[in-house]
């Protein structure tokens, strides 16, 4: 059965966190954990908040390129595991109105000020292709290789 970003979507509401992978200085892979929020309708682009001083954001500034990893569950009784990698290209926004946009309840656990927080940057992936296992239904999406950055 060949899924759609919508059913990839709905999924991922129960997925509490995402490994947002980088390509570090040393050429290396760094992944680091994520909050995916459960609020979130995904649509190929998500958005996550971070420092400005951090060793992912100073990865992305040197190469965009990155790739997101979740894991859920799936089946009957949510028994059989959900697995989706998201490859694309990574941007840095230092826009208030999107970080009120995309701020949600809970971020101030990190960030006390809220948006107004010095250094704060938000992270938009978007997207362009996403490989999902289910259960034992597998597939790729081509969500689009031409995604416009922010």
């Amino acid at each position: 059965m060949t899924r759609t970003i919508e059913d990839l979507a709905q999924k991922m509401k129960d997925i509490d966190f995402a490994m947002l992978s980088t390509h570090t200085k040393g050429g290396t892979i760094g992944s680091r954990p994520m909050s995916n929020n459960r609020e979130v309708e995904y649509d190929g682009d998500a958005w996550f908040f971070a420092d400005d001083t951090t060793l992912m954001v100073a990865d992305i500034s040197a190469d965009p390129k990155v790739s997101l990893g979740y894991q859920g569950s799936s089946g009957i009784l949510g028994q059989r595991p959900f697995f989706l990698a998201v490859g694309g290209k990574a941007s840095l926004v230092r826009d208030k109105s999107l970080f009120a946009e995309h701020w949600t309840k809970g971020l101030e656990r990190w960030w006390p000020d809220g948006i107004d927080t010095p250094g704060l940057v938000l992270i938009k992936v978007s997207g362009e292709r996403a490989h999902y296992w289910d259960g034992e239904d597998e597939g790729e999406i081509v969500l689009s290789p031409t995604r416009t950055q922010a």
